[in-house]
């Protein structure tokens, strides 16, 4: 494994939510130190492909889509909007505005994604298929609390 060098597992803790959210944060921070020669964090990633997928979609649509709320849906696009990875722009209604992934932003993605699939595949080494898979049905059933 490429980045995967050496883990010290830690105790786990009482609580179910510290659990999940510091197993968060690692696999964010490791996702994110796989992407690092892109330029782009993993939640700048997921947004783009949201955008490359649904897009042009309303940024209230996008929230949606990505589980978290407008607020922060819009702090998190400036970077992409300043980089001219993404547009915004007025939709068909004039109040609602909608998101659209640029050709720079095109080519971002498909760079990134090359390093997201080796960070996937080094995953799927550290942890086994079995285990992933385990992983994977439980963090839909966990996400399926607040639907």
């Amino acid at each position: 494994m490429k980045y995967i060098k050496e883990c010290t597992i830690k105790p786990s803790h009482l609580c179910n939510c510290l659990n999940v959210r510091r197993a968060s944060r690692a696999v964010t921070q490791f996702y994110d130190k796989v992407l690092e020669p892109s330029g782009l964090k993993v939640t700048q990633l997921s947004l783009l492909k949201h955008v490359n997928q649904l897009g042009p979609i309303a940024i209230s649509e996008l929230a949606k889509e990505v589980r978290i709320d407008r607020t922060t849906l819009n702090r998190n696009m400036k970077p992409l909007v300043d980089a001219g990875l993404i547009v915004i722009s007025p939709g068909k209604d004039p109040r609602v505005k909608e998101v659209a992934l640029s050709d720079a932003g095109k080519q971002a993605t498909a760079k990134a994604w090359l390093l997201w699939e080796e960070a996937q595949g080094e995953i799927k080494e550290y942890l086994g298929e079995k285990d992933l898979a385990t992983l994977v049905e439980l963090l839909s059933r966990l996400e399926a609390l607040m639907p």
